[in-house]
């Protein structure tokens, strides 16, 4: 077929019509589901630490695997080489990771710099793999007063741009410093019901998208566009 009726501008090799069968799932599933936990503040008692330590487990519960990253002594992005103890511990983590947890304190409105730093550290593409894309993310957030959303706002589109699939369900944790014992567990609530019911929506997310997630990630652009490649490395040998 050399064009497509009423489409000639879409190249026809390129173009896949999604079915059902295309989305059975491919490769070992036999292993929990594996959650990277990330969560953006320094302090020895930090709120958003331990609403992740809360998450973690949550979603051990539910029968994932869970590993949560520790941001102290993480360089500034860009301030130091790749290869950077810290940072090549937070790609690996990345890599093995099928879904992610980020939480946050709001400041002035919005993530903490050691959250964006986290993030900054993750690559689109690292060679010819992407560490973020496909992965399932649920964000959360701490508030110091009245109840606020604007960090899983900014969240929301950091997972977006880091071409991951974020759930529709999310935790906003007001007045933080009311909501956690001096232990650092946290107190039976609305808000505790609701950050169960946002690692039960990840989980499920995350064991919808396992073996899929490089099917739903295919883009007909990309293909047209090492499609393109292809030929031209070809003229090249001529």
């Amino acid at each position: 077929m050399d064009k497509i009726a009423n489409l000639p501008n879409i190249r026809p090799a390129q173009f896949d019509r999604p079915v059902l069968d295309k989305l059975a799932p491919l490769g070992d599933l036999t292993h929990p589901p594996r959650i990277l936990l990330l969560y953006g503040s320094l302090r020895e008692r930090s709120f958003s630490r331990f609403l992740t330590e809360e998450a973690a487990r949550i979603l051990e519960q539910f029968g994932a695997e869970v590993k949560m990253f520790d941001p102290l002594a993480l360089p500034m992005a860009g301030s130091v080489a790749d290869d950077h103890p810290k940072v090549v511990e937070l790609r690996a983590l990345c890599l093995w990771s099928e879904g992610q947890v980020w939480c946050s304190p709001e400041r002035h409105g919005t993530v903490t710099a050691v959250m964006k730093n986290q993030i900054d550290w993750i690559p689109l593409e690292q060679g010819a793999v992407r560490p973020s894309q496909g992965r399932t993310l649920a964000v959360m957030q701490v508030c110091g007063g009245s109840q606020s959303f604007n960090v899983v706002n900014t969240l929301r589109l950091l997972g977006r741009w880091m071409r991951m699939v974020t759930i529709p369900n999310q935790s906003s944790v007001p007045k933080a410093y009311q909501e956690f014992d001096e232990a650092g567990r946290m107190k039976p609530s609305a808000y505790y019901d609701r950050v169960v019911d946002v690692m039960e929506e990840l989980y499920k997310f995350t064991l919808l998208l396992r073996g899929r997630s490089d099917y739903l990630t295919d883009r007909y652009s990309e293909r047209s566009a090492a499609a393109r490649q292809a030929i031209d490395r070809q003229l090249g040998k001529i």
